[in-house]
């Protein structure tokens, strides 16, 4: 008992690689050795097979069952060490489970796909824009940096880790190289705006440094501090209060104007802004404009350009994006046409 006990002690310290292998080539052995030994009981080497497994996994069917000497003392062999061998196995695999969740809780991960989001900074804007983002794609695989003690959110395309999001190597642990967009939101817990904008300018130069070609959308507390920004590449800038006030003076002054903003804002509320893949046949913005009406959608802009309509006759170019207001099943019925 006292050498069986000193067995599977050191089979708990044995690396997992090696465990799994020599499970795998006791299950096969064995499985073979049955089969030659007792052809008639076990025809196949799967019906062998079948046997060791429910014997190693103490399932035991009884739906086969050695006859002669040599089959039983390969069925002992199997009590003695299979079922100790695989149960070890079974527990590290369980155990590597838990750990492995245990580490997705708690942010200590690798990120190693490529094409994913990275949201910077979590709050309920975040939030927001997590269920924008899978409103808008189901699939979508998304990475949440903070320094929260567990996972705010997390799900099988949702993933969470945890640093400093301005240290480089917890934005390589994010893979932001391979990332197709970065959002940094601002620090709700810093109430003081330039102090606010002064930590999203650390974390987008340490993103410049670490990805200088991945795209950067940072939001700011105030407008006058983008100049501060100027040595570090960022694609795209979202003024926080300003939008506020903005929207919260042209709904005064114009009631039901911010309904109108909402829509546009949110995929799920009514029409919404989308970017229209250039058919071949449009040589002019008149050629897409006249088009996308025909389907019931109207062409705004290309790019950030919104003045369309004074130039219709004006050729498309070859790096233009355009973007048209419609409704989800309009803008499926264009896709499903392109």
């Amino acid at each position: 008992m006292l050498i069986l006990r000193k067995f599977f002690l050191k089979l708990v310290k044995v690396s997992n690689m090696v465990l799994f292998l020599a499970s795998l080539i006791l299950v096969i052995l064995s499985s073979v050795l049955i089969f030659l030994v007792e052809n008639e009981t076990f025809p196949t080497i799967f019906d062998g097979f079948w046997w060791v497994m429910t014997t190693v996994t103490t399932v035991g069917y009884g739906d086969y069952s050695p006859a002669t000497v040599a089959g039983r003392i390969i069925a002992i062999f199997l009590y003695i060490f299979g079922i100790g061998l695989i149960g070890v196995a079974i527990g590290k695999i369980i155990d590597s489970l838990a750990i492995f969740r245990k580490k997705r809780v708690e942010g200590d991960i690798v990120y190693k796909d490529s094409g994913h989001f990275i949201i910077i900074g979590w709050s309920q804007k975040a939030h927001f824009a997590i269920k924008e983002m899978l409103e808008t794609k189901e699939d979508v695989e998304i990475v949440i940096i903070d320094q929260l003690k567990e996972a705010p959110l997390l799900s099988e395309n949702i993933h969470y880790i945890k640093g400093e999001a301005a240290d480089s190597q917890t934005l390589e642990n994010a893979n932001v190289k391979g990332a197709k967009a970065v959002l940094i939101f601002a620090d709700d817990h810093l109430h003081n705006d330039q102090m606010t904008d002064g930590k999203s300018l650390l974390i987008a130069s340490s993103i410049e440094a670490v990805a200088p070609k991945v795209h950067t959308i940072v939001e700011i507390m105030e407008e006058k501090h983008i100049d501060n920004f100027k040595h570090v590449h960022v694609d795209e800038f979202i003024v926080s209060n300003e939008t506020i006030s903005s929207l919260a003076v042209r709904s005064a002054f114009r009631k039901g104007i911010s309904e109108i903003y909402g829509q546009l804002l949110r995929r799920s509320v009514g029409e919404d802004l989308y970017h229209v893949p250039i058919k071949q046949e449009w040589a002019t913005y008149r050629d897409a404009f006249e088009f996308l009406l025909n389907e019931g959608a109207t062409l705004i802009a290309d790019r950030n350009d919104l003045a369309i309509n004074r130039k219709l006759d004006e050729q498309i170019p070859a790096e233009a994006e355009l973007y048209a207001v419609c409704d989800r099943e309009t803008y499926e019925k264009i896709l499903r046409g392109a």
